[in-house]
């Protein structure tokens, strides 16, 4: 607990529900209290009922700003003042600043992701991905990941609520962005041997791995994985999925969802504070260098 608070600090706030069980404010004071900077982070329980007063509250008390996770990234872009592009065509926005009363969305999820693979040495830029899931983690990673130049993104999805809206994303990249999106039945499995094997990066963006679907994997057959192919997941715990235990049998390079969660921590930072969060420094203290 930081001892020198005092009228001068502002709140920052994380607005989910159910949120209690997140790492984001252990992280995010940790970094605070390293910057030594007058900030705070606090998880608050908001329903989308409750998301509007919720709001109106962010503005009248003067919050610097606040995450926004599950079930409000969609239903909060209504009630903010400017949305940055990649929300646009996301339709979701994770994060909001509020510069003088000017409340702006951001989605860091997709910086988070692809700075990981630039910190892990893994060029995309200009090349072929695979990216399994339809919902919101894989719709910000699409985005940024068109929007940073990767050249192509095949998006592998089951025909459930979220593949009509992948499907228009996907659309949102074709007509803004070079990048060619297309979205794939993920039951086509003869497609997904052809893409995976045409992709510099596999990634997946799906809850397929975490509990309650711990030791399953999407990738039951290790012949789809070639030893130069990069493999990610968006789950951080457990560290090594299903997933992560073929592709690593496989001689592939993996990468679990840590460094996505950190480095989207270091794009909210640098928002609301300017400055470049200490990431060795908070693996250190969260024991991620385990």
């Amino acid at each position: 607990m930081r001892a020198n608070i005092d009228g001068h600090f502002l709140l920052i706030g994380l607005m989910a529900y159910p949120i209690r069980h997140s790492l984001s404010p252990k992280m995010q004071n940790i970094i605070y209290s390293k910057l030594d900077v007058p900030y705070v982070y606090l998880a608050f329980e908001v329903t989308q009922e409750k998301l509007p007063d919720a709001i109106k509250g962010l503005r009248a008390l003067g919050l610097r700003g606040s995450a926004v996770s599950m079930p409000n990234k969609q239903l909060v872009c209504q009630y903010l003042d400017k949305l940055t592009p990649a929300v646009e065509l996301i339709g979701a926005c994770n994060t909001i600043s509020n510069d003088d009363g000017v409340l702006t969305g951001y989605n860091t999820d997709g910086m988070g992701y692809m700075r990981s693979l630039k910190e892990a040495g893994v060029d995309i830029i200009g090349k072929k991905m695979t990216l399994l899931g339809g919902g919101g983690a894989a719709s910000a990673i699409a985005v940024q990941a068109a929007l940073d130049g990767v050249k192509e993104i095949s998006i592998f999805n089951q025909q459930d609520e979220c593949f009509d809206k992948i499907v228009e994303i996907a659309k949102r990249i074709n007509d803004k962005t070079n990048c060619k999106a297309t979205v794939y039945d993920l039951a086509d499995k003869a497609k997904l041997r052809q893409e995976i094997a045409e992709s510099t990066v596999l990634c997946n963006a799906t809850g397929v791995g975490m509990k309650p679907l711990e030791g399953q994997s999407l990738i039951t057959d290790p012949s789809m994985l070639r030893k130069d192919l990069v493999v990610t997941d968006c789950i951080y715990s457990p560290r090594k999925t299903k997933l992560l235990e073929i592709a690593e049998a496989q001689g592939c390079k993996i990468l679990n969802g840590i460094g996505m969660m950190l480095w989207q921590g270091h794009a909210q930072i640098k928002i609301w504070t300017g400055q470049d969060a200490p990431i060795d420094y908070v693996k250190e203290k969260m024991g991620f260098n385990d």
